[in-house]
This record gives structure tokens, C-alpha cells and sequence, in this order.
């Protein structure tokens, strides 16, 4: 219960998803919030993969109107709370001040140029990678289009637990200070279920595991540069890191419909 009542935070912080329920904020409660990260990944997936097979299958609507209506349903069913972290991460990284000024400028609650630019490239970019999967899709695309946001809330999960607060209070802060390691001990488990069902679709299980290297991949850029830029992890850069991960992987299925059949 406590399991499932930590996944409902997650729905009712990082989605738009409404639950009316008021739900424990404690720390045993939000240390399961952390726990299922990776759950309420595939929750997304699952629907935006419904709404695109929907769409594609089920309607006459062309190749362009499916690639939207996935585009669009990333933004409206995560409120775009992750796009609002990219926008201040922009604004503060690129006024290439200090890490107190940086710290300072993801505070202000308005958006600056930069930080509206970077949108539109994140946002154009994930749309291109989106139309072009959509106009040589296969079967096996669904299911690891699917897998993006179980694998960009894992690194989530990570960032938070193993980057050092750079603030001590705000939404990261809330649920940094509720986990601890052993939170993470299910997430391996979470991924060998996700190949083990990789298995069963053609290619698919090759895809997992190179989703897996990726993400492995910009978990350790982020570690990195998130410290070294910032001074340790924010709740606007725990956002930025998810939107940015979400970037590389849509790259990665893009590029392994060319390549994967050579």
C-alpha cells in the first residue's frame, strides 16, 4: 500500500494526471516516490504509445498527425514540469556566471532568452526524431519508444540519490533527504524486467541494452557537469537532466532505425 501510495505522489507531482487524493509526505512514503521513478516511466510510455499506435492503426490520420499527437502528449500529460527545469538550467548556464549566481538565476521565477531558445531547439529536435521513427516505424518501435521515460526517470533516480543537493530546500532537496541507497537497489531489477519483455519482440532486447549503455552514459556526463557547473543537483536540474536524456535516447531510436537492420 505504502508502495502504491508513493507511486501516486510521483503521478500527482510529475504529471498532470489528476489525483485528488492527499497523500503522506513523509519520508517513508516519499522514499518510495523515489523507489518507483522508474514505474511511473512506464506509465508514460504506456500512454503515449497507446495514443501514437491509436492513431497510427486506428485512424486515417497520416504519419505527421501521429508524430504531433506523441510530440504534444509528452508535454500536456507531464504538465511540462521537466521543460520549466530545461528553461531555468538554460538561463543559468548560459549566463556563465558563477555557481551562487547560477543557483540564483534558476530561482527567478521569470524566463529568459536563452532560456526559451533552448526549448524550441529541445522541443524542434524531439520532434524531428519523433516524425522520422514515425515514418519508417516497425513493430518493435512502439515498445522502445515506450522505454524512454522508464529510462530517463531511472537516471532521474540516480542523479538524486548519488549528486550532492547544491540547496537544502526545494522539491529535490524534499526527496533527496527521504532517500538513501538501498532505494535504488530495486532499479537493476526494474531493467531486467524490462529486457527480460525486450526479449520477446524482434530487436527489441538490442535496443534495451542500448538504451541502458546511453543513459549510463549521460548519468555519468550529468554527475559530472551537474557539480561541476552547479555545485550539486537541484529540483530544475534533476528536470533539465530528464528532458535531456529523453533528447538522447529519441536520437538513439532514430539512428537504430537505420542502422539496426544493416
Amino acid at each position: 500500500m505504502k508502495w502504491l501510495k508513493g507511486l501516486l505522489i510521483n503521478i500527482q507531482f510529475f504529471t498532470a494526471i489528476p489525483v485528488k487524493a492527499a497523500l503522506p509526505m513523509d519520508q517513508e512514503h516519499l522514499e518510495k516516490a523515489v523507489k518507483t521513478f522508474p514505474v511511473l516511466g512506464l506509465i508514460q510510455g504506456g500512454l503515449y504509445i497507446f495514443l501514437y499506435y491509436a492513431v497510427l492503426q486506428w485512424t486515417p490520420f497520416s504519419a505527421l498527425t501521429a508524430a504531433f499527437v506523441l510530440w504534444l502528449a509528452g508535454i500536456l500529460i507531464t504538465g511540462g514540469i521537466h521543460l520549466d527545469g530545461w528553461m531555468d538550467a538554460s538561463d543559468a548556464f548560459f549566463s556563465y556566471r558563477d555557481r551562487e549566481k547560477r543557483l540564483e538565476i534558476m530561482n527567478d521565477p521569470r524566463v529568459g532568452a536563452f532560456g526559451v531558445l533552448s526549448v524550441l531547439v529541445l522541443l524542434s529536435a524531439r520532434f524531428f526524431f519523433i516524425y522520422e521513427i514515425t515514418q519508417q516505424v516497425e513493430p518493435w518501435s512502439y515498445f522502445l519508444a515506450g522505454l524512454i521515460p522508464f529510462f530517463s526517470k531511472t537516471v532521474m533516480g540516480v542523479l538524486l540519490l548519488k549528486v550532492p543537493g547544491a540547496k537544502k530546500e526545494g522539491l529535490g532537496a524534499l526527496f533527496q533527504n527521504a532517500a538513501n541507497d538501498r532505494t535504488l537497489m530495486m532499479y537493476p531489477v526494474y531493467i531486467l524486467a524490462v529486457l527480460s519483455a525486450g526479449i520477446a519482440f524482434h530487436q527489441s532486447w538490442m535496443g534495451v541494452i542500448l538504451f541502458a549503455v546511453v543513459s549510463a552514459l549521460m548519468l555519468s556526463v550529468f554527475k559530472r557537469k551537474l557539480i561541476g557547473w552547479f555545485g550539486g543537483m537541484t529540483g530544475d536540474l534533476l528536470g533539465a537532466s530528464t528532458e535531456g536524456t529523453e533528447l538522447v535516447l529519441w536520437m538513439t531510436l532514430w539512428l537504430f532505425h537505420y542502422f539496426a537492420m544493416v
